[in-house]
């Protein structure tokens, strides 16, 4: 029977539960951190299982692999990983034979490899690909699938991962708007797919806070929107490159560009324009304009009660409930918090002016219910609403419950790679400053200092 590692237990049940505050770090917790640790550090997708933390705890498992040794270290304050009781089985390894090196050396010289070529060199493609001579309609068909992988992938991920493999894409099918005849019936919906892919690309950029080249694809987009005259699609690409507009501190420009995506309101679906409502408010919010924000808001929940799902098109179906309280309460906290007086501080306190609690309520149960219907697929959305609702509920006063709430959003802020993400962990730190000398906020405080590095 294999010895358990004792000592990596003892060290597990040093780390502090994000998810149980007061409590040890369960397996799963620590798989978790382990997870999140290894995408922030080393931009890498880890699967390690709570399953895989009690196989190593029993000592089936004695040497894991590079990347978990880091990360348990890091994780659990070790210098070693004899610390944690790991240690590397003796073996004796096989002597390499005439026989292997010249095996080795026939492959690369049947393949035309050169001994000291670069790895970078034989990933990068030789022979530029071509786009064909005439647009098929299986060309659109697979156009719309990658647009919709790509759209699926940020949900999850975030942004930051694979915008060059998105970008190439793109522009591939540009290629196919440029240099391959198109047959009529399919002019508009060849634009349409290149477009539905223009903003994929586009809003992977912004999230990455590639700010330039997101401006440079919504514009291609939006031409592309305009030239297949697709009314429901100009209506998205509207609504993101408003968000942009907001996120980056124009509000005023955001709301001209959702008020000129509303022109023609009666040609889009209920989903849409609750889409648009919802970032008329956030705008209208920015600009501190109350009661027209109030206004938006209403008219977006209005409209999202009329939806009919049939009705609308494959790049609006991540606009269910949560999305929609996600983005109106988003809205409604800038309402309740002056992110002005952020860092303000008088005897250890948040200035009194930054917290308006007349809206704190409304703004909390709309995060919250967002937090509580957003599924894995919607992760990032997830965490950037729990982190939004882990900063009203600091500001307002209740510290314990704010590090609960960050705690679980932080974990999955971890999973993805989103600088929007990021920012908004900064600011939950800059709110949870006054009350740093609390165990929990601390262990918050310094599990955001881990997590944006």
């Amino acid at each position: 029977m294999p010895e358990p590692n004792v000592l990596l237990q003892q060290a597990r049940e040093r780390v502090p539960s994000p998810s149980a505050p007061g409590e040890s770090a369960s397996r799963q917790d620590l798989a978790d951190l382990v997870n999140a640790w290894i995408l922030n550090e080393r931009n890498r997708t880890a699967g390690l299982t709570a399953n895989y933390i009690g196989k190593m705890e029993r000592g089936l498992v004695r040497w894991p692999q590079q990347d978990y040794r880091d990360a348990l270290r890091a994780i659990c304050g070790a210098d070693e990983d004899k610390d944690l009781g790991f240690a590397r089985r003796r073996r004796t390894k096989p002597p390499v034979t005439v026989a292997d090196v010249d095996r080795k050396q026939f492959i690369r010289t049947a393949m035309g490899i050169a001994a000291t070529v670069p790895l970078a060199e034989l990933a990068a493609p030789g022979q530029a690909i071509s786009p064909p001579a005439v647009v098929q309609p299986s060309d659109i068909s697979e156009l719309r699938t990658v647009a919709n992988v790509f759209t699926t992938w940020d949900h999850t991920y975030g942004g930051c991962l694979v915008r060059e493999a998105v970008a190439a894409q793109l522009r591939f099918a540009v290629g196919l708007l440029k240099e391959s005849r198109c047959p009529a019936k399919l002019h508009d919906p060849l634009y349409s797919a290149v477009g539905w892919l223009g903003h994929a690309a586009a809003f992977m950029a912004f999230d990455a806070y590639a700010h330039d080249d997101a401006r440079k694809m919504f514009a291609l987009a939006l031409a592309c929107t305009e030239e297949a005259n697709n009314w429901h699609l100009r209506a998205k690409v509207l609504s993101s490159m408003a968000r942009q507009a907001i996120w980056v501190g124009d509000a005023d420009n955001g709301l001209t560009l959702v008020e000129f995506a509303l022109v023609r309101a009666d040609r889009l679906t209920a989903g849409e324009r609750a889409m648009l409502r919802s970032a008329q408010a956030r705008a209208f919010a920015k600009l501190g304009r109350v009661s027209e924000t109030w206004q938006a808001v209403k008219e977006a929940d209005k409209e999202f009660d009329r939806i009919h799902p049939a009705e609308e098109k494959p790049w609006m179906w991540y606009y269910d409930d949560a999305q929609h309280q996600g983005d109106t309460g988003h809205a409604v906290f800038d309402l309740a918090i002056d992110v002005r007086a952020l860092g303000k501080v008088i005897d250890g306190q948040v200035i009194h002016e930054a917290v308006n609690a007349q809206y704190v309520g409304e703004a909390s149960d709309r995060l919250a219910s967002a937090v509580a219907g957003h599924t894995a697929a919607y992760v990032r959305s997830r965490a950037i609403s729990g982190i939004k609702l882990a900063s009203l509920t600091m500001a307002a006063g209740d510290p314990e419950e704010a590090a609960a709430i960050g705690g679980r959003a932080v974990t999955d802020a971890g999973t993805v790679r989103s600088r929007r993400a990021q920012d908004d962990m900064r600011e939950l730190a800059r709110f949870s400053r006054p009350h740093e000398r609390r165990t929990p906020v601390a262990e918050l405080r310094h599990r955001i200092r881990a997590a944006v590095q």
